[in-house]
């Protein structure tokens, strides 16, 4: 016990394994007929399932142009970040707690078509929205169509 929590601490260096969350970003984008930009995942977790595009930050990158970054290669649109939705968390069985930082991007330019990781991509109205598995992702959508900047 270290902090009070189990902890994996080295006995000769004193160096401890502190588990954080994996960082990671989700983009909301409506197209100019105010529908929602999904992705049907061609990777675990959730593969076959829609989610919102989502990718993980790599150490030299600031959120935002992950965020960017990983919109593009997942459907072949390019953005522009109009602002924060909200920071959320979900436990994971493939990555343990992940740390999601949601944006909304205003779309640019781009024809829609799956990238990497992505098998389809589609534009949704709320009333056509398909099932999405992640409750962050959900809330996400929620919280990005009810609160505004």
């Amino acid at each position: 016990m270290l902090e009070d929590r189990e902890r994996l601490v080295c006995p000769e260096c004193g160096w401890v394994n502190y588990e954080n969350p994996l960082p990671s970003v989700v983009i909301f984008v409506k197209n100019r007929g105010n529908k929602i930009l999904l992705i049907k995942r061609g990777v675990e977790p959730g593969k076959g399932k829609w989610a919102l595009p989502s990718g993980f930050i790599e150490s030299d990158e600031f959120p935002e142009e992950t965020a960017l970054r990983e919109l593009f290669e997942e459907t072949g649109i390019s953005g522009r970040i109009k602002r924060l939705i909200g920071v959320y968390s979900e436990p994971t069985e493939t990555y343990g707690r992940v740390l999601l930082i949601a944006y909304e991007a205003e779309f640019l330019d781009g024809q829609p078509k799956p990238g990497s990781d992505t098998v389809e991509v589609g534009f949704f109205s709320r009333e056509e929205m398909p099932d999405i598995p992640f409750a962050s992702h959900n809330a996400i959508i929620k919280d990005a169509l009810t609160r505004r900047a």
